[in-house]
């Protein structure tokens, strides 16, 4: 990367980042919370899955069995986004400068993948029993499905609070409601074959069951997969991000700006910015460092600037390839 001509600002032309005494402290208790929800989540859902499976074996019921597997893939899901997210804390080395903050987003990717798999797998046991729907027992059905209501309803609750700061708790919050909702859904089946004797009412439900996954797990595969490929976070509009640089008073062109996600609740950008006159010092990074965290959420800036009367840049969009 080429640096302007004054090397007294060397360290400010490549960070413009915006600190305050409190972020250490505030970035360990987020570490603790999250993790204390995923355990807590974790643990529910798990005591939950094995209850449903004894069960929807013992009732002969598919939609137990086919929300087990669900809660199955959440649980899996919920470990690998647990230990993607401590080992995104683990210290920087010499070859992960940005320590391993990625795995956060590998970790959304496969837990859509796996939710993605665990959907293709009830559909297809659901459509194979239309044909000869097994007798289920409603009572057991009706109780278990009742308790997956407050299980999903009590893990949903210790996920909301950090699902706008972290795609994986974002992921394990809709799985959550969406669990909730399936299960209220199974009740309903339960209830209906109790009162019309249709059993076929089970693997309909079932099949329900794998199109709300499909649904809540669209999106989660979506972003997760373009944020594997260094995209902008969907929630960072790049244009916003490149007009608001050049309203800068010192400035004079913005050219190669790239924003990604370092992790599920990091983005980093770096842009070259040309400015009329001299370098205008620590306050113009820092204030500009500041007004990107809280405009657009990027909490890693490199800015390099270059004076107007340096020669031309070659990365600028006129030279670059």
């Amino acid at each position: 990367m080429s640096h302007s001509p004054n090397s007294s600002h060397s360290d400010d032309r490549a960070h413009g980042h915006a600190h305050d005494h409190g972020h250490s402290h505030a970035h360990v208790l987020e570490r603790i919370n999250f993790g204390r929800s995923f355990a807590i989540a974790t643990a529910l859902n798990t005591v939950f899955m094995i209850a449903e499976v004894i069960y929807g074996f013992y009732a002969n019921s598919l939609a137990l069995l086919a929300d087990a597997g669900h809660n199955f893939s959440d649980v899996i899901g919920l470990v690998i986004a647990w230990v993607a997210f401590a080992v995104s804390n683990w210290r920087p080395s010499s070859r992960y400068t940005f320590r391993l903050q990625g795995a956060s987003i590998l970790a959304a990717l496969a837990n859509a993948l796996i939710l993605l798999v665990a959907t293709g797998a009830i559909a297809w046991e659901a459509i194979r029993r239309f044909a000869e729907p097994p007798q289920v027992s409603s009572g057991i059905v009706i109780a278990l499905a009742a308790i997956g209501v407050c299980v999903n309803g009590i893990s949903a609750y210790f996920l909301h609070h950090g699902r706008k700061q972290d795609l994986n708790m974002q992921g394990a919050f809709i799985h959550m409601v969406a669990d909730a909702a399936v299960s209220f859904a199974v009740i309903l089946a339960a209830l209906g074959i109790r009162a019309t004797g249709w059993q076929w009412l089970d693997p309909a439900v079932s099949l329900l069951i794998a199109a709300v996954i499909l649904f809540g797990t669209w999106d989660l595969l979506r972003e997760s997969f373009r944020l594997s490929l260094n995209a902008a976070p969907s929630g960072v509009d790049p244009s916003a991000v490149q007009a608001y640089l050049e309203t800068l008073k010192p400035v004079h062109a913005v050219h190669d700006l790239h924003i990604w996600a370092m992790s599920t609740t990091a983005t980093a950008m770096s842009v070259h910015v040309v400015v009329k006159d001299a370098h205008p010092g620590n306050d113009f990074l820092h204030e500009v460092g500041h007004e990107l965290a809280h405009r657009f959420n990027i909490s890693h800036p490199t800015i390099q600037i270059e004076l107007d009367d340096a020669r031309k840049c070659p990365l600028a969009h006129d030279h670059a390839a």
